[in-house]
């Protein structure tokens, strides 16, 4: 019998993590930074590093930290619940599934435009990451925009490029995603979404970036099909069990988007002007849900079902942000958090804050490979990296700023990634390809990212 490993999930990593810190607190000296609280905000204080008794942990910390964590964490915990079963009543009416349906259907009755579809089909992808966290929704857009783009000419790459990277690319220049830049500003005591305004440029200079790197690939392969990576493999039909019927832009899914749009403009309006947290857009999504409910007809009982089906996929988000918040307390208990903290602080004192958050950047990026997903990520090393970024005088803003960087793009070649290796899967592209083509992109998006770290730091001082 063959043994087939797999890779750690991300519980599975936590808890081995948790494991260790405990051992650290034996071995660690234990030691507290001063704190201050300014606007509601706490932060430590630079240079109040003492060393204090040691609070070594054992088998009791261990089985009270999920607990303790689901408790600290409790609100945030809910909000990814609540937000998770309220997009899956829109989901459920396949709104979103028709427009981008009707997209490419548009592409296909007027060949002559056919190379605008391409960045246009990438900036909705784009968008839908940026704003609402779409991401494992795009392997049904896999089943359509592969035999969408062979039939245009180009190649499979370009068919899941365009969800894959579109969406990538939406997750790192994110503004008002709920499950990364709200659960990242939430942990660092900042106004959720607050900052959009230069969030919103970040989004525009990468999708710009996605639209011109496939762009240009598919003009390239469709010049010469011999230049496509995939050529001589051997090509299987992609077959498309789908109903155009279960695609129909109807009446009810062109309100539920109008709905939608107009929810995502009320949002930031709530943010910039009347300081919205975390209660406040939690029960804007459910009114939308209870809205896009009435205007599809659903019963009762169809929502409710579909509501908790959306809550049920976020539980293992649920469960690494208590468990990730239960490593913090049990670091924060047996006091070797503080420690940790000013050994990385004298490290990079001297050094500019460029570099410092360019390297908190690659940090983020590295440990994506581990943790793929966002919300878990946030929740693991938020809690670190804002202390850091408080003594190294970098803004909590640029700490989650360069979160959701690093969170974003490696993510769309690492192959822990759920999403990414379903995706290539569903499309029939080897992973070997699929690296050989990203890779070069990949350097394209991680250089920008790090250019787009240096003007908050230097031109404004966010």
């Amino acid at each position: 019998m063959k043994l087939i490993q797999k890779f750690p999930d991300t519980i599975t990593i936590i808890l081995v993590i948790t494991i260790l810190f405990i051992g650290l607190t034996w071995v660690v000296p234990a030691g507290e930074f001063d704190r201050s609280l300014e606007n509601n905000t706490e932060k430590i204080i630079a240079g109040s590093y003492k060393h204090v008794a040691s609070a070594p942990q054992g088998i009791k910390a261990f089985l009270e930290a999920p607990i303790k964590g689901f408790i600290s964490a409790s609100q945030i915990i809910a909000f990814v619940f609540l937000v998770g079963g309220a997009f899956s009543i829109i989901n459920l009416t396949g709104a979103i599934n028709a427009g981008l349906f009707n997209v490419i259907e548009f592409s296909q009755k007027r060949p002559k435009h056919k190379i605008f579809v391409v960045p246009f089909l990438i900036v909705l992808f784009s968008f839908a990451g940026a704003t609402f966290g779409m991401s494992e929704e795009i392997l049904i857009f896999i089943l359509i925009t592969v035999p969408m783009a062979k039939a245009m000419g180009y190649d499979a790459i370009v068919g899941a490029a365009i969800p894959i990277v579109g969406t990538g690319v939406g997750f790192g220049g994110a503004f008002s995603n709920p499950f990364t830049i709200g659960i990242a500003q939430g942990i660092a005591q900042i106004p959720i979404f607050s900052g959009m305004e230069y969030r919103i440029f970040v989004w525009f200079v990468l999708t710009v970036c996605a639209c011109a790197v496939i762009t240009h690939y598919a003009i390239k392969i469709e010049k010469n099909p011999q230049k496509s990576l995939l050529f001589g493999l051997a090509d299987e039909k992609s077959k498309n069990n789908l109903e155009v019927s279960d695609f129909k832009l109807d009446t009810a899914r062109k309100i539920i988007l109008y709905a939608l749009f107009a929810s995502i403009l009320i949002l930031i309006y709530g943010v910039s002007n009347y300081n919205w947290y975390i209660n406040e857009i939690a029960a804007l999504f459910l009114a939308l849900a209870f809205f896009v409910s009435i205007i599809y007809r659903m019963s009762v009982s169809e929502a409710i079902d579909a509501f908790v089906f959306g809550a049920k996929d976020m539980m293992t988000a649920a469960l690494v942000i208590g468990l990730a918040k239960g490593l913090l307390i049990i670091t924060q208990e047996g006091k070797i958090i503080d420690t940790i903290l000013n050994s990385i602080v004298s490290i990079t004192q001297d050094t500019p804050k460029g570099i410092s958050a360019v390297c908190i950047f690659f940090f983020q990026s590295f440990l994506n490979f581990f943790i793929p997903s966002g919300s878990g990520q946030a929740s693991l090393t938020m809690p670190i990296i804002i202390p850091i970024c408080d003594a190294s005088e970098i803004s909590r803003q640029m700490a989650v700023l360069t979160f959701q960087l690093g969170d974003g793009f490696t993510n769309l070649i690492i192959p822990t990634s759920g999403v990414t290796m379903g995706a290539l899967s569903l499309a029939k592209i080897p992973y070997s390809k699929w690296f050989k083509w990203m890779l070069p992109r990949m350097l394209v998006f991680l250089i920008a990212s790090m250019l787009l770290i240096l003007p908050p730091l230097y031109l404004f001082n966010w």
